[in-house]
């Protein structure tokens, strides 16, 4: 996969994750319940130290982890990761917006479609398909994946549990 640019958009600004972006904020977030609601983040403890580590587990890898920032202000306001699979062309995503003030305001939405469209053009390494997946009770990220195009390929039946309860995984898909 081609190194990663900075992209911009009208509300975000995507550059690559680095060493400045292991923050308390940042430590804050993985650590707050309602950011890591639906991920299974929340059942890791979260340090300083365990962020370098995440951090440098993409160094030499096709792998991409991406910080999001509020384009007006510059503030780190959540992350993006890219798993990619240089031999079949794929590569899987996940985003956080972990500053709640940006929740619902369209952050996200332009982030993922940012970094969709780089993925799966001639620049972003010419991946020919894009996934994700979440659960079904994460309505946000399902209406995410699906204004970006993406199309839903598959459930996973009752694989996660969510506040006791049995939840199923929904995955999807977009073509180049």
């Amino acid at each position: 996969m081609a190194p990663f640019p900075e992209l911009s958009g009208d509300k975000v600004v995507l550059r690559p994750f680095g060493p400045q972006d292991i923050t308390n904020a940042y430590v804050g977030w993985l650590g707050d319940p309602e950011v890591t609601r639906f991920s299974n983040q929340r059942f890791r403890t979260h340090t300083l130290d365990t962020c370098r580590e995440y951090l440098a587990s993409f160094e030499g890898t096709p792998n991409r982890f991406v910080s999001i920032h509020d384009r007006a202000s510059g503030k780190a306001i959540g992350t993006m990761t890219a798993y990619a699979n240089p031999h079949h062309g794929t590569c899987d995503v996940g985003i956080m917006i972990g500053n709640r003030d940006y929740w619902s305001g369209g952050y996200g939405q332009e982030a993922w479609n940012l970094l969709l469209d780089w993925l799966l053009s001639p620049d972003g390494g010419a991946i020919r398909k894009v996934t994700a997946g979440t659960l079904s009770c994460n309505g946000g990220m399902v209406k995410l994946m699906e204004r970006s195009g993406m199309a839903r390929e598959g459930v996973r039946v009752a694989q996660e549990i969510v506040e006791g309860a049995p939840q199923d995984m929904v995955l999807y898909g977009r073509f180049a």
